[in-house]
């Protein structure tokens, strides 16, 4: 799924810093990188991606979540109200979550850099 999205979203326009397939390294990619925007999976290889979305908040960088829970009670409790995409989604409905995220910044552009995007990956990838 990570890399399907990675797909949509340079072929929408974005630059894409990740995939992160845990949340050190989308923690990393966040010091390291200009990031405009992201899309959180809540779960990153068994791991929760609160500390990411804490920092991203910290950052005031906008954020959606993209996950296949289907109860707002999975996300984060700080963050229920963010915007969610609940698997399987299509990735125009990601493209127009972004520009709408994006939009609601004030940063009013169709095309991103730097977004960031944590997903889990099937092991040996």
């Amino acid at each position: 799924m990570a890399l399907l999205l990675e797909e949509a979203l340079i072929e929408f326009g974005y630059e894409v810093a990740g995939p992160a397939p845990n949340t050190g390294k989308a923690l990393k990619l966040l010091a390291d990188e200009a990031i405009d925007a992201a899309v959180l999976d809540v779960n990153l290889g068994g791991e929760r991606v609160d500390p990411v979305a804490e920092a991203l908040a910290a950052a005031s960088i906008p954020f959606i979540f993209a996950t296949g829970y289907s109860d707002a009670s999975a996300l984060p409790p700080a963050f229920r109200d963010r915007l969610t995409l609940h698997k399987p989604y299509a990735m125009e409905q990601v493209h127009r979550a972004l520009v709408q995220l994006l939009a609601a910044t004030g940063e009013a552009r169709a095309v991103a850099t730097g977004t960031l995007i944590t997903q889990s990956m099937p092991a040996g990838r």
